[in-house]
């Protein structure tokens, strides 16, 4: 799949929150599409931003939901998602220099 800025970007280029927990679920399919696009238009700024927006609204909606149980383990799914996903992108990222190195 493609990125496209507009699924995580509104059109002034503001991040669009979100709120509900679909929005989360397939904001981080999103977040996953924009850290594998080879688009030009997602940039090193871009992939960082959008994950830096993701888990800024995904700490407030699990402060938002702490009080309610069942909810608040739908979001303590996605952060457990966000967190595989993390540590792959520090293991890709710790493979990067070295194969830079060998081809050097």
């Amino acid at each position: 799949m493609q990125f496209t800025k507009e699924k995580m970007f509104a059109q002034s280029g503001q991040w669009k929150h979100l709120e509900t927990f679909d929005d989360f679920d397939n904001g981080l399919s999103e977040l996953i599409d924009l850290w594998s696009s080879t688009s030009k238009t997602a940039t090193k700024t871009v992939k960082a931003a959008a994950l830096a927006h993701f888990k800024e609204d995904l700490d407030a909606a699990v402060l938002n939901w702490i009080d309610n149980r069942a909810k608040s383990k739908k979001y303590a799914s996605i952060a457990d998602e966000l967190a595989e996903f993390e540590e792959a992108l520090k293991e890709v990222a710790a493979v990067a220099p070295a194969k830079a190195k060998k081809k050097a």
